[in-house]
């Protein structure tokens, strides 16, 4: 897809529109061409308005409004009284009016600069010490500047305001163009993502995972906006590992495996299980096959647990629950509720401003990674490549993270430093390789050459070697094909069974419901129920993860 929207160069091939040959070397020339994109990560300025963010970088005349108008226009107004005074002789008039061109040129460019400065700024703003004092003082000087030039300079926002209102107003998709990015839900920052291409013409709408962020109901207002632009006849391009959403939304589909594509057929002719045979080359089971749970004592005690995000803003508030051995128990919540604070409390990479986490009656609150660990704690985290992956180490020195300093990976004895074991490292890698079915080359080989789904079981295996108590499993399935699901999916069954309590979070819905014996919900970061998956419905989950709900459970 970033091939269709120029971002990335084809090494082979053509791509053609309505039936013409084209060449995209950058997002601009897909714009150009009716092709729009609202990627899977959003891309936004948070401090900035809805206005500021879509019309940002499409600034040609009129289309959308009048920025460059206005400037070329003036250009042309001040070349040909140049001209003008140049033939009456007046070279000081000249360079006069080829000064006041370029202030013109500065101070249009100097609200794109002033937009970038604040962006990379923006994220910094939170931070303690001369850093985060330097960052806010830089930040404020910047939007004074950005206000000054918006004020001064004929940027035609108000115009773009009207505009972005008459077309989420024709397409359902209400919007305050004033609000800034940072205060409105990530549903409406999709909306303002599909505005943009809206905005800029597009007749070919790609959408790079659209659900991962929405609640059911959203979910179910995005459909059906899709549907409408169908019906007014756009091109709707959806990447889905979902097969439900395929199903629900599309008149043909193409499935692609290992970068090839395996075949495409039309909605009407096929089923969930033929595309996910044709996904990853055999028969794949859809229900989680698990008997009821039998749950023990509890490993996990969490108790009012308080935390603050990056910014230092409260992310988790008050939060209270236990994990038995022999549960997995579920916390759902649309991203961004908390959910990554918390896990790093958990798991010591953050510390508590308040509350107490006990592990099997032990008191860990404030411990760090390795104390946690320790104590029992295994950690899948959300992010494989940032927290659970070294990726230019090799196969077999991710296997032993996190226990390479113990025996038998390490020599060390009573506190003294000792030598790794590189035999012993080896072996162990090639028993976890062969035991979880990781596809490698060489244990020897470095991560980043394995693909996701046997990066994700590389990191399963890790923390399972480690016969951990509890298990943080954090995202579990996030980009994994639906055969690598299902594995990940078997595995915190066989947890369950065998006496280990599982915390995990995910935003998939279907697979929180699946999975789970007991079901919390997160909003604004606090557990607003617990809930029976047998008994609750996923419109009713929904509505919990949306914040639509009279009481906070304490």
């Amino acid at each position: 897809m970033n091939i269709l929207y120029g971002l990335l160069s084809p090494s082979a091939g053509t791509v053609k529109i309505k039936g013409e040959e084209v060449v995209l070397r950058s997002p601009e020339d897909a714009i150009d061409r009716g092709v729009g994109m609202v990627h899977q990560h959003f891309k936004l300025i948070q401090p900035l308005t809805v206005t500021e963010n879509i019309m940002m970088g499409y600034e040609s005349p009129g289309r959308g409004h009048n920025r460059y108008a206005v400037a070329v226009t003036l250009l042309v107004l001040v070349f040909s009284v140049s001209l003008f005074l140049l033939f009456l002789g007046s070279i000081p008039a000249l360079i006069a009016s080829v000064a006041l061109v370029l202030v013109i040129i500065a101070a249009y460019k100097s609200y794109e600069i002033m937009n970038y400065i604040v962006e990379k700024l923006y994220p910094h703003t939170s931070r303690g010490g001369v850093r985060g004092f330097v960052a806010r003082f830089l930040y404020s000087i910047s939007m004074t500047f950005r206000y000054f030039i918006m004020n001064f300079v004929p940027l035609g926002i108000h115009e773009a305001a009207e505009k972005i209102k008459r077309i989420a107003d024709e397409n359902g998709l209400a919007i305050d163009p004033n609000a800034r990015i940072l205060d409105i839900s990530v549903g409406l920052q999709q909306r303002v993502e599909i505005i943009k291409a809206l905005y800029r013409e597009a007749e070919i709408l790609i959408l790079d995972e659209p659900t991962s962020v929405l609640t059911p109901q959203e979910v179910d207002e995005l459909f059906a906006t899709l549907e409408k632009f169908k019906d007014s006849g756009k091109t709707i391009i959806l990447i889905t590992h979902k097969l439900r959403e395929p199903m629900a939304l599309c008149d043909r589909i193409s499935v692609l495996r290992d970068g090839e594509l395996v075949g495409t057929v039309n909605r009407v002719d096929t089923s969930p299980e033929e595309l996910a045979q044709m996904m990853v080359g055999r028969p794949v089971v859809f229900r989680v096959q698990k008997g009821p749970a039998t749950p023990g004592d509890v490993v996990l005690d969490v108790q009012d647990i308080s935390a603050k995000d990056v910014r230092g803003l409260p992310a988790v508030k008050g939060v209270t629950f236990q994990v038995r051995a022999g549960e997995i128990f579920g916390l759902a919540g649309v991203e961004g509720n908390g959910q990554t604070e918390l896990v790093e409390v958990l798991t010591g990479l953050l510390k508590s401003d308040h509350g107490n986490i006990y592990v099997k009656g032990r008191n860990v609150t404030g411990k760090g990674p390795r104390t946690m660990r320790e104590a029992g704690i295994g950690h899948i985290p959300e992010d494989r490549h940032k927290r659970g992956l070294i990726l230019p180490f090799t196969i077999e020195e991710n296997l032993a993270l996190g226990n390479h300093y113990r025996p038998p990976y390490s020599s060390k004895k009573a506190g003294i430093p000792g030598f790794l074991n590189l035999n012993t490292i080896q072996k162990n890698a090639e028993k976890l390789v062969h035991d979880f079915s990781i596809k490698v080359g060489r244990v020897t080989d470095t991560a980043d050459t394995l693909s996701g789904g046997n990066q994700q079981k590389a990191v399963v295996a890790r923390e399972l070697s480690s016969e951990p108590i509890a298990l943080v499993a954090a995202q579990p399935t996030r980009g994994l094909d639906v055969g690598a699901t299902e594995y990940i999916h078997n595995v915190l069954i066989s947890l369950r069974d065998s006496g280990v309590g599982v915390l995990l979070i995910s935003a998939e819905l279907d697979e929180i419901r699946n999975l789970s014996d007991r079901i919390g919900v997160i909003f604004g970061g606090r557990i607003v129920a617990i809930k029976d998956p047998e008994t609750t419905t996923p419109q009713e989950l929904g509505l919990l993860m949306a914040g639509q709900t009279g009481e906070v459970l304490q």
